[in-house]
């Protein structure tokens, strides 16, 4: 699947196109967040921010599961985006079982 430029802040929410403003994103992922900048946390019930990667650490966000096909949101913003962007859908789970096997996934930084 190609990746795609998202927004950040959505330009319906006045966000810019410029480079800051600017990430790659599946397709998926791009279409969960559409407009949104915010999720609620579910375990906190708490309306907070979406994941910006420009600006925020992933690994202070998120973590993977022990078998490594699931994303684990470690804060309220990880866990809304986690829930926003769908992150742990069947495809993307049966996705990184098969990236497991050849040796992608998870990724070393």
């Amino acid at each position: 699947m190609p990746m795609e430029i998202e927004h950040i802040i959505p330009r319906v929410a006045g966000g810019p196109t410029v480079r800051e403003n600017l990430w790659l994103a599946c397709p998926l992922c791009n279409g969960h967040k559409a407009a949104q900048t915010h999720g609620v946390d579910l375990e906190t019930d708490e309306r907070v921010s979406l994941f910006n990667p420009r600006k925020q650490a992933w690994r202070e966000h998120f973590t993977w599961s022990d078998d490594g096909t699931l994303v684990i949101g470690l804060t309220a913003c990880g866990r809304a985006t986690v829930v926003v962007l769908q992150l742990n859908n069947e495809y993307f789970v049966q996705a990184r079982r098969r990236w497991m096997m050849a040796g992608w996934h998870p990724p070393q930084e």
